[in-house]
């Protein structure tokens, strides 16, 4: 008997993604809560989302995950629960959780994503955790237990992962504490030094997501509204592509140099490999126009995209728990407790 009752679970900095397999469904929902009275959760998700920049001194917009790990155990452990009890329709006591968890992070860090839902009122049969890149590879529908090299750069909000995988496991693996809300704050940091002008965070990301490239040349552009340092007083302004490319170059051009120095650590029988097959760029931030045009010209290895690239880690979980090919490749914290 098949168990339909798996869900795959990727708790990013920014969004959240709930892969249900019984309904074959994702759930994508900010990561983010709006607490009030310090520990009290008044909202929560893309409802919370929208508060954030916006809300009162009363109300306080936290994300439970910072970096890749997690920052406020007991919020995120109240609104996951009550996040899945709202949303899943399916049986949620006895479920099998699996949960992508950064490479670079201590066993203490690992710890947290395994208790938070072993230790929760969910009651779940097991949990089982798997690494970021390994979920990552099999969303994208590789076989990542063939002793071939593979390639994969996820760029998230606050971190970049790129892993050299082969044989099921990890040969390098480099996390970079840098992702889109870095590119963010480069554009924020920017505009203000060229036009004298403060915007939001979430304007910055709106900015980024329709006028970012990896290329010079963009000649689109697009009105914003922020307040002017010298008056104080809010104007609008149009913004053309090329600023936004003067602002987000460095960073993408930090990310490039991160994948030269791990290629460079390649075994060569494993670079012959990434030569033949390309760089898999997945992730929210990898979504930059022409990204992949800039990442080829660099590096001179083609460079692959895929459709939904912040969906391909909880595709691939799922894909772990119910194939037996691939479930060796999960790993459970359990008996480490019990020690």
């Amino acid at each position: 008997m098949i168990n339909n009752n798996v869900y795959g679970i990727d708790l990013g900095t920014c969004n959240m993604k709930v892969y249900c397999k019984a309904t074959n469904k994702i759930l994508n929902e900010k990561n983010t809560v709006a607490l009030v009275n310090k520990n009290q959760i008044y909202a929560y998700g893309d409802d919370a989302y929208a508060m954030y920049e916006k809300a009162p001194e009363s109300i306080n917009v936290v994300f439970p995950v910072s970096k890749g790990v997690i920052a406020e155990f007991n919020i995120l452990q109240i609104m996951l629960q009550e996040f899945l009890e709202k949303n899943i329709k399916g049986k949620l006591k006895g479920a099998e959780f699996i949960v992508a968890v950064p490479t670079d992070i201590t066993e203490v860090e690992k710890r947290a994503f395994f208790d938070l839902f072993y230790k929760s009122g969910l009651k779940p049969k097991s949990v089982l955790l798997c690494e970021k890149p390994i979920a990552d590879a099999v969303g994208l529908g590789l076989d990542v237990n063939e002793p071939t090299g593979i390639m994969t750069v996820d760029i998230g909000a606050d971190t970049t992962e790129i892993s050299v995988i082969s044989l099921g496991g990890l040969v390098l693996t480099d996390l970079l504490h840098f992702g889109g809300n870095r590119i963010d704050e480069s554009i924020i940091t920017y505009v203000k030094r060229k036009y004298n002008l403060v915007i939001g965070q979430k304007t910055a990301q709106s900015l980024k997501e329709t006028l970012g490239a990896g290329i010079p040349g963009n000649t689109e552009t697009m009105v914003i509204v922020g307040r002017d340092v010298v008056s104080g007083l809010p104007i609008e302004m149009e913004i053309s592509g090329d600023v936004v490319y003067e602002a987000i170059k460095d960073n993408l051009n930090s990310i490039c140099n991160s994948i030269k120095m791990i290629l460079e650590k390649t075994p060569p029988e494993l670079a012959k490999d990434i030569i033949h097959s390309g760089i898999y760029i997945t992730g929210g931030g990898s979504q930059i126009h022409d990204l992949k045009v800039l990442f080829r010209d660099i590096t001179g290895i083609e460079i692959n995209t895929c459709e939904e690239p912040e969906e391909c880690v909880v595709r691939g979980l799922v894909k772990i728990v119910s194939d037996n090919k691939f479930k060796h490749l999960a790993f459970s914290m359990k008996n480490k407790i019990l020690k």
